[in-house]
């Protein structure tokens, strides 16, 4: 393959013509050959990503003037929280029991009779706790539009998805979002995995 050199980066040249089917299987063959024999064309090979071929000097990297900011690290109240959530849908509509017991060997009224109780208890929870409010105020069903530079955090686009400009289309999901969150202060921290105790009866 035939290298360029333009402002500094070294490129293949990608204007060649193609090979024919023999003679790239020529090519792979002495490719093979030389790996296998030439240690020096073997390392040059394996040598990171982006380094020029081999007898060609490597451009002059210039140092960034800033690094990017490393990603935040999660947070140890983050997880508490969550956990915290977790103990209180528990405690009130036993939703970790729930979500955790193999319904396939039940019925449906079985089923349903349950999942009516962990929805009062979780209902309640979420009432107490959180303040949860739509995110959009059209009823589902409804054509609605979007402008450019929508929050695509807030709104996902489902269906077919394409063009520019304004997007008009159908409202399935009116979305949720926690406009305040009230959650309890973890009293002691060792025990904050603790989703339920164990219960033993004497």
């Amino acid at each position: 393959m035939e290298w360029v050199e333009r402002e500094g980066c070294i490129k293949p040249r990608v204007d060649l013509p193609p090979l024919s089917w023999w003679r790239r299987i020529g090519l792979a063959f002495a490719l093979f050959f030389r790996v296998l024999f030439d240690a020096r064309y073997a390392a040059a090979l394996k040598a990171p990503s982006g380094s020029p071929p081999v007898g060609r000097a490597a451009p002059p990297v210039r140092e960034p003037e800033w690094a990017p900011a490393a990603p935040p690290k999660p947070r140890a109240e983050d997880a508490d929280g969550a956990l915290i959530l977790l103990s209180l849908l528990q405690g009130e509509g036993r939703f970790v029991d729930f979500v955790q017991q193999d319904i396939a060997a039940f019925g449906d009224a079985e089923v349903g009779a349950v999942a009516r109780m962990v929805h009062a208890g979780c209902r309640k929870v979420l009432g107490a706790h959180l303040r949860i409010e739509a995110i959009r105020a059209e009823p589902e069903g409804q054509r609605v539009g979007l402008d450019p530079g929508y929050d695509a955090s807030r709104v996902k686009l489902t269906g077919n998805v394409g063009g520019s400009g304004r997007l008009v289309g159908v409202l399935r999901h009116r979305g949720w979002q926690a406009t305040e969150v009230r959650l309890p202060t973890q009293v002691d921290p060792a025990g904050a995995r603790v989703l339920c105790p164990a219960e033993v009866e004497l």
